[in-house]
């Protein structure tokens, strides 16, 4: 290992020392109840709750996913994804955060998702518990593997690692200190990690555009790119032999593409999936005070705009400085990487390059933990040992952890796999899953328990039909599946609730508590 490469890898190996440092720190309350393992005991502060939420939805698809689709399709794809996230983001928290934690409290307490909606319908039977875990089991074991591309891809660049070995080795990692300190362990190392993606995002936004000469000069190679800088076309790179075209060391574009509303109306869809984020919802229902959220919601809505904006722009520069080094599209989200490692001193670099460890594992902790959760309290204590106590609900859990560890190591095994896809996919599922029925839930006081299921099992299933199967077929079916899955869901949950017998007076009396509560 050469001088500089030893001095980053010094620099990261300091920063992970810290991050199992405070799972340690934080193991001993963690292990004193499921719910402190769980949920952190309600105690999160405004701005551990808004800035773990935002670290742990980013994960590594920030700092490299995000970076890599500007750098290899322009302006457009990237920016408005980021602006669909952006909206969904202060949407999310300002009309769900309140009402959803104050609806967790008074529907019997409740310290997971799945719990919240069961508890919400007064299920007996926890058939939507049920489904509500094993959607959950599924898109966050796809979560979770493209974190541990991220941490693949990461150590591979940098050292020439083989990516196998390091991808285990990240989620063997990820998997010791979520598996000792739990949720108050994540929350805390997601807000110092949040803090560090965003020091490591304005820090190579700055160092870039003066390297590249400045913002005119980024503007004016961009420009000159078909489609690579515009809101309304789109760059398509020319490849052969399943690489980018380089001629006289200039990459190559096929004329640009068009980018219209329908493929803008998709793309800002992604700000649809906030709605059914686990990882999010579980912040609004830890915090200790929901007063505070209104602090929370400014604090998250600041943070994601600076850090998607800059991961947007890294992009564009990327293509400036360096626009023939990365030539597929799997290589082009490296472009982080390589911008840190070729403009800042060593030290510095592993430092800053520790913000994509820091964004992957504020995910693949949030993602394992929850998923365990869901399986452990929601299906082994409410149906397969009714009696199990505190101590065997934490056991299963943590031999969960470790399960989805190893399903989510086998789906990233490829190396070419690409994180902007993986994200996109479970993201989608979330969110039609579980977006509409939130939303419903919170807001509706005629929605039904069959309703409720109708929307889960419609939502999460037209994800699949409409990726797997429609989306092939291109042109009206090319749209982002979260868009139709969401609307899907949305239909049957209101056609079968009004199909269906009106709710209890228990449930409707209970909803109308909650709604009194989000007006104090």
């Amino acid at each position: 290992m050469k001088g500089d490469t030893f001095q980053i890898f010094i620099s990261m190996i300091i920063y992970m020392t810290v991050v199992i440092g405070i799972g340690l720190y934080f193991a001993r309350r963690a292990n004193e109840s499921s719910e402190n393992y769980f949920l952190g005991g309600r105690s999160l502060g405004p701005l551990v709750t808004a800035m773990s939420a935002e670290a742990s939805d980013m994960s590594g698809w920030l700092l490299m996913g995000l970076p890599g689709v500007a750098y290899w399709y322009g302006l457009s794809d990237a920016a408005w994804t980021a602006i669909g996230l952006a909206a969904g983001t202060y949407l999310n928290w300002l009309f769900v955060a309140k009402r959803l934690h104050n609806y967790s409290v008074v529907a019997g307490d409740s310290i997971t998702l799945p719990d919240f909606f069961s508890n919400r319908f007064k299920e007996k039977n926890k058939i939507i518990m049920t489904i509500s875990a094993i959607f959950i089991l599924v898109f966050f074991t796809v979560y979770a593997s493209s974190c541990f591309v991220t941490v693949g891809k990461l150590f591979n660049s940098l050292f020439g690692f083989k990516y196998q070995y390091m991808m285990i080795a990240g989620a063997m990692f990820v998997l010791f200190y979520t598996f000792v300190g739990g949720f108050l362990a994540e929350t805390a190392s997601d807000t110092m990690q949040a803090f560090v993606m965003i020091f490591a995002l304005i820090t190579i936004l700055v160092v870039g555009v003066s390297a590249a000469g400045g913002l005119a000069i980024v503007a004016s190679n961009a420009k000159s790119i078909p489609g690579f800088f515009e809101f309304f076309g789109i760059a398509s790179p020319k490849i052969a032999d399943g690489t980018q075209e380089i001629i006289n060391g200039v990459p190559q574009f096929n004329e640009a593409g068009k980018y219209g509303w329908y493929t803008i109306l998709s793309t800002m869809a992604w700000g649809l999936g906030y709605f059914g984020m686990p990882q999010v919802l579980l912040r609004f229902m830890a915090i200790r005070d929901p007063k505070e959220l209104t602090q929370s919601r400014r604090i998250a809505t600041v943070w994601v705009i600076i850090s998607l904006g800059a991961a947007v722009a890294l992009g564009i520069i990327g293509r400036s400085l360096f626009p023939a080094q990365l030539t597929t599209y799997s290589a082009s989200e490296s472009i982080f990487i390589v911008l840190t490692s070729r403009l800042l001193p060593s030290v510095l670099a592993g430092f800053v390059m520790a913000g994509i460890l820091a964004a992957t594992i504020s995910s693949s902790d949030s993602y394992l933990l929850i998923a365990a959760s869901a399986f452990s309290k929601n299906i082994y204590q409410h149906l397969i040992k009714k009696d199990a106590t505190d101590k065997q609900v934490m056991n299963m859990s943590r031999i969960i952890l470790v399960l989805i560890s190893v399903l989510g190591v086998i789906i990233a095994l490829d190396e070419n796999s690409v994180i902007f896809t993986i994200v996109s996919f479970a993201w989608a599922g979330f969110g039609a899953t579980f977006g509409p029925i939130t939303i419903f839930s919170l807001f509706w006081k005629r929605t039904t328990r069959e309703g409720a299921i109708a929307g889960m099992l419609s939502g999460g299933t037209a994800v699949f039909v409409w990726k797997l199967i429609l989306k092939p077929m291109g042109g009206f079916f090319g749209v982002y599946e979260l868009l139709p899955a969401f609307i899907v869901s949305c239909i049957f949950i209101y056609a079968v609730s009004k199909m269906t017998a009106e709710p209890s007076d228990e449930i409707k009396d209970e909803f109308e508590k909650v709604k009194k509560m989000a007006q104090e």
